[in-house]
């Protein structure tokens, strides 16, 4: 069985792209929430059961989510947000440790990296992993990347960010914390390379 390493952040944080790194290191990356989309495309497992849930409506028309109307229905209502993750969750999580179990037997790479947005707001993900690393910065400079990424309101990235843990409680499940406030894209990579050697020299200890 490979390293199961844990990656988090806030939206903005610079996640995905600490995840990215880690993949031009070698590592085999799971990412959850491209599973989660190719879930909801045209023909997804997890269509037919959200258009039995929330209505055709929520369903365009070449069959995949309508994404923008989810959204508006989650922000509208809370329980709509609890009934589209007991659809999506089990399929996620099946198709998660589907693909751990493929990197375990046909990859070369030294680990395995779950990049997984909503770890800390799951109580199920650090017990089954070795290490997690939280990607943090100040909310202010998450709001200002989303904004300059995706033209999205002050008000809509607040609200984003609200249905997301805090801070603190992502920093409670961190073994390891990259403090991504005003790294260059050069520097962030420098620590994600210091910060794979130190994993490889941790978990050698280890085992």
């Amino acid at each position: 069985m490979k390293p199961r390493i844990g990656v988090t952040g806030g939206i903005g944080s610079g996640k995905s792209t600490v995840s990215e790194r880690f993949a031009q290191l070698g590592c085999a990356v799971i990412d959850a929430d491209q599973i989660a989309r190719s879930l909801t495309l045209p023909g997804g497992a997890a269509i037919t059961a959200i258009r039995a849930q929330f209505g055709a409506h929520f369903i365009t028309q070449d069959g995949a989510l309508d994404r923008a109307q989810m959204r508006e229905a989650v922000f509208r209502d809370p329980s709509a947000k609890q009934q589209l993750e007991a659809i999506l969750h089990p399929l996620i999580q099946r198709s998660i440790f589907d693909r751990y179990a493929d990197a375990c037997s046909h990859s070369d790479a030294r680990m395995v990296i779950f990049d997984i947005p909503l770890l800390a707001e799951s109580g199920q993900w650090s017990p089954r992993l070795d290490q997690v690393i939280v990607v943090d910065c100040e909310e202010r400079t998450q709001r200002a990347r989303v904004q300059a990424r995706s033209q999205l309101s002050a008000e809509a990235v607040d609200a984003i960010m609200a249905q997301q843990a805090s801070r603190e409680q992502r920093l409670r499940k961190a073994d390891w914390v990259i403090w991504n406030e005003t790294l260059s894209l050069q520097a962030l990579g420098d620590e994600v390379l210091g910060l794979y050697n130190e994993l490889i020299a941790a978990l050698a200890l280890q085992h």
